[in-house]
């Protein structure tokens, strides 16, 4: 069966009149070295520059050698999305980030589930992410988002630079404790360290994932040490969440038809008949949200707050909304959250030109076609979210930051302007992100908040220059300070 080389299908024959296909060894490609191929060439901090880099040298289509593994890379959104569209069936995470992730004993979520358990998983999942679920935990939200406000106060008038990322993350974890798993995490203002354990997660993946050999087995350092006992107080404290939610399930039996959180949602879905699901796999999950729902949302808001100070004028309209829509004290409700268009504008501008999944390695199940190019069943392909979304060939004005492209007659959504078509932030086929809605939510939330507030006085590194984009599985602006000024809510 043939298709469209633009789609990804089962190649077990070809018509006649159908190009020839490329294979591995036909494709282009950065020259390597004998055994270890192209692997001592990465360097997995800044891995999605250097393949966007090769991207641009050798086309849209390109092979690596990673030792004994074949990648294919694919830089044109079109066969990305092919891709991402034959999962699960077709395409899964690869069997080295599964191999990692267990080795280091973290329990499998929805995020690294292949198969039956991905797609029993999924529908718990999608549960529990239900607009209408997320939108009865929004108090919880705007507690955590005064919090932030308070920290930032003490900041603003001490005349204090702002970690940026950091404060944001202790907004995000705050904000998936509570809101996602009703437990009480203050990670904004006291001590608890559980932040600094997660921290120690994604990157330690990402070095593992791409390391010549497992040092860490044989060798461990000092790193390796910490983070074994980071692995330990997160286990326990995801055992812990799972814990009081089914106390809770217990003494109040009518939270299971209305769960007060994500995670009671998602043990009575895990606990009806035939579901599955264990509280393995619930604690797959509630970690798997406590790592991507960290890293992903406050990346994105410190590279939007970056982009706003960097951009006078569109910082000036988000501000204005804002304080027009939210006024001038006071928690942002709901309602006016969702009045935010010209903010929500400003994530997706920010997601498409700073995705913090900038690349998504997978593996092919099967033997299939991928534009043309032959794809061998346990082949790696890596899909780069960003070249299409940031070229001239594809989308307008590609360099600039412009919220404008997202809106048509001042309403989000109605154009289906080459932006949306390319821009992938939250994946796509059936795997997609499933917390895109709770994600846009925080974002829009902290912004209000920021905007609201405070006025911006600076956003920074210490030396001036662009932050840098590194790569610890997600893309992190480092380095940023941001100085505020607590704005007088006796003027305009």
């Amino acid at each position: 069966m043939t298709m469209d080389t633009s789609t990804t299908t089962s190649s077990t024959s070809t018509a006649a009149s159908a190009p020839a296909l490329r294979r591995f060894d036909d494709l282009p490609g950065p020259r390597g070295l004998p055994v270890v191929g192209n692997l001592l060439q990465i360097q997995p901090g800044r891995l999605h520059l250097q393949m966007e880099q090769w991207c641009r040298e050798h086309g849209p289509v390109y092979k690596l050698k990673l030792g004994g593994r074949r990648a294919v890379v694919f830089g044109d959104h079109a066969l990305v999305q092919a891709t991402l569209r034959d999962r699960p069936d077709g395409f899964r995470r690869t069997s080295r980030l599964r191999e990692i992730v267990e080795e280091m004993g973290l329990p499998v979520g929805v995020f690294n589930a292949s198969g039956d358990a991905w797609k029993r998983q999924r529908r718990m999942v999608m549960h529990g992410f239900d607009p209408g679920h997320v939108r009865r935990y929004v108090p919880s939200l705007q507690g955590v988002a005064q919090r932030l406000v308070g920290r930032w106060q003490k900041a603003a008038d001490a005349g204090a630079a702002i970690d940026l990322q950091a404060d944001l993350m202790r907004y995000t974890v705050d904000t998936i404790a509570g809101l996602a798993f009703g437990a009480t995490v203050n990670t904004l203002e006291t001590d608890d360290v559980i932040q600094q354990h997660l921290d120690q997660i994604f990157p330690a993946i990402t070095r593992r994932v791409f390391a010549p050999l497992p040092m860490w087995r044989w060798f461990p350092s000092q790193a390796d040490r910490d983070l074994k006992r980071s692995l330990v107080a997160v286990n326990a404290a995801v055992n812990g969440f799972i814990a009081q939610a089914r106390a809770r399930l217990e003494a109040d039996p009518g939270r299971r038809t209305q769960p007060h959180n994500l995670l009671e949602a998602m043990i009575a879905a895990a606990d009806q008949p035939d579901s599955g699901i264990d509280d393995s796999q619930v604690a797959g999950n509630v970690l798997t949200m406590l790592l991507a729902g960290e890293d992903t949302t406050a990346n994105t808001i410190a590279w939007m707050v970056h982009l706003l100070w960097a951009h006078p004028l569109t910082l000036a309209l988000a501000t204005e909304e804002v304080r027009r829509v939210c006024g001038r004290e006071g928690r942002p409700t709901l309602e006016m959250v969702e009045q935010l268009d010209y903010v929500e504008a400003c994530c997706h501008e920010t997601m498409r030109l700073k995705p913090v999944a900038p690349l998504m390695p997978q593996q092919a199940l099967r033997d299939s076609t991928v534009g043309g190019v032959q794809i061998d069943a346990g082949m790696i392909v890596f899909g780069l979210m960003r070249v299409d979304s940031v070229s001239e060939a594809h989308v307008p004005r590609a360099a600039q930051f412009d919220p404008d492209r997202w809106l048509a007659d001042g309403k989000p959504g109605q154009a289906a302007s080459a932006a949306k078509r390319i821009s992938m932030p939250f994946g796509a086929g059936p795997r997609i992100c499933p917390g895109r809605y709770l994600a846009l939510l925080e974002m829009k939330m902290a912004m209000a908040v920021l905007l609201q507030h405070f006025d911006i006085a600076s956003v920074a590194t210490a030396d001036g220059q662009p932050p840098v984009e590194q790569l610890n599985f997600t893309m992190t602006p480092v380095g940023l300070r941001m100085r505020l000024r607590r704005r007088d809510p006796a003027t305009a």
